[in-house]
C-alpha cells in the first residue's frame, strides 16, 4: 500500500521543534512549581531526559535536523545583544573597553596556562582560550527579563557579553593562521580564509544592518510590519553566512551593533519582541540539554573542571578588579563578572567549527569545550539570577537606562545613591 508511510518513519524539521517546545513547557512547568530553579534549568534538564542520554526519545541525528531552527534562534539573541553596543558611544565609554579588553585577556591567560599545565598542546590550549573569552547571551538576556531585571549593571553586562563575543571570534581567527599550518594547508589558505572569514561576516552584517536601518526609516509609519522586517533581515544574513561560508554567529551580531549604532530615533533597536520570542529560548535551551555529551564530559572531567576553575575565576576577577581601576560602583563590580560565566551559543558554533574544519584537533577542542559547557550551562541561570539580585536590579530595582549614557556621572550617582538605601 503506498499510500502509507515506510517505516520506519522519518521525523521532520517541524515534528522536533514542536517536540522542543512541549517538553520545554514542561521543563517550564516545573521550574514554575520550584521557585529556587531558573526555569532555563528546566528547559535543559527535559531535554537532558528525553534526549540520547537518558530515555533516548530522539538521537543526536534526529537533533542535527533541526539545527537551522537552532541557528535561527541563536542569530535572533545575537542580533539582539548587538542592539545593546552602539559603536559611537563606545568609543567614549574607554572604562567599559578597557574592563572588556582586560577582563578577556585574562580570561585567555588563565585558561590558556590551564590547560597547558594539564597536558593540552599548545595550540589546542590557544584554542580553547580563545573560545574561553566568549559568554552566553541567551542567559543574561533570558534570566534578566524572566526576573524583570533592568539598570546599569545588568546593561554592562549586557554590553561585556557582546563584547566578549567579538573578541572570541577575533581571537579565534587571528588563530586559525597557526590551525591551517598545523593542518598543511596551502599559504594562500593560511592567510586569506581567516581574513574572509572576518571581513566577510563583518561587511555582511554592515549591509544588511544599513538596509535594515534605511527600510525601518522608509516604514516607520507602518509599526506593524517593523518585526517582519527585523526577522526578515536576521533570517536572510543568517542564509547568506551559510551560503558563502561565513559566520553565522558573527554575522548576526554585527548586524545589531549596525542598527543601533546608525538609529538616531529609536526605530527598531528597541523593539519588543514580545512572547512569541520566548519560543526560540525555550526550544535552544532544550536542545541544549538534549544535546549535552556526557561521555566527553566523563573523558574529560580533569581538563574541564579545571577549564571551568580558571574562567570563572578570571572574569569575576578580571571585572572586579579592573572595575575598581575605573571607579565603577562596587555593587556592579562584584555582580557583572558573574554574569559572563553562562557559555554556550558562541562557544559550541566555533567548536563545531574547529572539528568540521580541523578534525584531528578539532575533535580535543570539543570534548573540552562541550563539557565545560555543560557545566556553565548548569550553574550559569542561578548564579546569573543571583548576581542580577546582588545587583539590587530584579523587578522594584533601578529604572532601565541606556549604557550609553552612563560614562558621564550621572549613572553612577544615580546608582550609589540607590544603593545607600
Amino acid at each position: 500500500m503506498d499510500f502509507l508511510p515506510v517505516w520506519p518513519v522519518e521525523m521532520n524539521t517541524l515534528f522536533f521543534f514542536g517536540f522542543l517546545l512541549f517538553c520545554g513547557a514542561l521543563g517550564g512547568f516545573l521550574a514554575h512549581r520550584m521557585s529556587w530553579l531558573p526555569s532555563i534549568t528546566g528547559f535543559m534538564l527535559v531535554g537532558l531526559i528525553a534526549g540520547p542520554n537518558v530515555l533516548g526519545i530522539f538521537d543526536h541525528a534526529s537533533l542535527a535536523q533541526a539545527s537551522i531552527v537552532i541557528d535561527i534562534a541563536l542569530a535572533l539573541i545575537l542580533y539582539r545583544l548587538g542592539l545593546s553596543l552602539d559603536f559611537k558611544a563606545l568609543i567614549h565609554d574607554k572604562a567599559l573597553l578597557l574592563v572588556s579588553l582586560a577582563e578577556s585577556a585574562l580570561t585567555f591567560g588563565a585558561v590558556y596556562f590551564a590547560m597547558v599545565f594539564m597536558g593540552v598542546d599548545q595550540l589546542v590550549a590557544a584554542v580553547v582560550a580563545a573560545i574561553a573569552i566568549s559568554s552566553s547571551p541567551a542567559v543574561l538576556l533570558h534570566v534578566s527579563h524572566e526576573l524583570g531585571a533592568h539598570g546599569p549593571t545588568t546593561s554592562k553586562a549586557q554590553a561585556l557579553v557582546a563584547l566578549n563575543n567579538v573578541w572570541a571570534f577575533m581571537v579565534f581567527a587571528a588563530l586559525m593562521p597557526a590551525l591551517y599550518s598545523k593542518s598543511a594547508a596551502p599559504v594562500e589558505t593560511m592567510i586569506w580564509a581567516p581574513l574572509y572569514q572576518l571581513v566577510g561576516s563583518t561587511v555582511l552584517g554592515m549591509v544588511l544592518g544599513w538596509i535594515l536601518h534605511l527600510v525601518a526609516r522608509l516604514t516607520k509609519q507602518a509599526t506593524q510590519y517593523t518585526l517582519a522586517l527585523v526577522v526578515g533581515a536576521v533570517s536572510m544574513t543568517l542564509g547568506l553566512a551559510l551560503t558563502f561560508g561565513l559566520s553565522a554567529l558573527f554575522a548576526p551580531l554585527v548586524l545589531g551593533v549596525v542598527v543601533r549604532t546608525a538609529e538616531k530615533q529609536n526605530l527598531i533597536a528597541k523593539l519588543e519582541f514580545g512572547p512569541a520570542f520566548e519560543l526560540f529560548f525555550v526550544a535552544l535551551f532544550v536542545y541544549a540539554g538534549a544535546n549535552l555529551h556526557l561521555h566527553e564530559m566523563v573523558a574529560f572531567a580533569p581538563a574541564a573542571a579545571v577549564y571551568v576553575i580558571a574562567r570563572s575565576a578570571a572574569k569575576w576577577i578580571g571585572v572586579t578588579a579592573i572595575g575598581s581601576l575605573v571607579r565603577w560602583p562596587k555593587r556592579r563590580n562584584m555582580t557583572a563578572g558573574l554574569m559572563l560565566w553562562p557559555m554556550a551559543g558562541m562557544a559550541i558554533g566555533l567548536a563545531n567549527n574547529m572539528t568540521v574544519q580541523f578534525p584531528i584537533l578539532g575533535a580535543e577542542v570539543a570534548s573540552i569545550v562541550l563539557a565545560a559547557v555543560a557545566v556553565f550551562e548548569t550553574i550559569g541561570p542561578p548564579v546569573v539570577a543571583r548576581a542580577l539580585r546582588l545587583a539590587n536590579e530584579v523587578g522594584e530595582g533601578e529604572d532601565e537606562q541606556d549604557w550609553s549614557k552612563l560614562h558621564t556621572g550621572t549613572g553612577n550617582k544615580d546608582e550609589s545613591a540607590n544603593h545607600a538605601g
